[in-house]
């Protein structure tokens, strides 16, 4: 299922019903091209790293590349957990839990949603979370 084409400029909104079948379909498309270009970057990334070693005679130069290649390393690492966020939320899609607070079942706000498709908690139930986190660090 993909957008209407009589829609292609659609943004949800907090006036029509909640996770009908038009705004769970447009953020299935928003995840499903997050995860793309996600994909296409860590692929870009393999492919640079597949096609040389470090060939700078200078050894500052060859610790550069070094740290560059670690930090993009990182960085992918993090973007694979992103991918599995993003196909998790695609499963809520399908199962129909997605959009609601995994908290508290209540609808998280579209504005989050459009801001982070991959959330799972509403904005207060994130904001509960975060200060039991601050107060379980600050008691260690």
């Amino acid at each position: 299922m993909s957008l209407p084409m009589s829609q292609p400029d659609y943004r949800p909104s907090e006036d029509e019903p909640f996770m009908n079948p038009t705004m769970r379909e447009y953020f299935r498309q928003k995840l499903l091209r997050w995860r793309a270009e996600l994909l296409q970057e860590s692929s870009e990334t393999l492919q640079a790293l597949q096609e040389g070693g470090i060939q700078e005679p200078d050894i500052a130069d060859r610790a550069s590349v070094e740290t560059d290649r670690s930090l993009e390393l990182r960085t992918r690492d993090r973007e694979r957990k992103l991918i599995a966020k993003i196909d998790s939320a695609l499963g809520r899609i399908l199962d129909g839990s997605y959009g609601y607070c995994a908290e508290t079942g209540e609808p998280i706000s579209i504005r989050r949603l459009d801001a982070r498709p991959i959330a799972t908690l509403s904005l207060e139930a994130q904001e509960r979370h975060e200060r039991l986190e601050r107060t379980q660090r600050e008691e260690t």
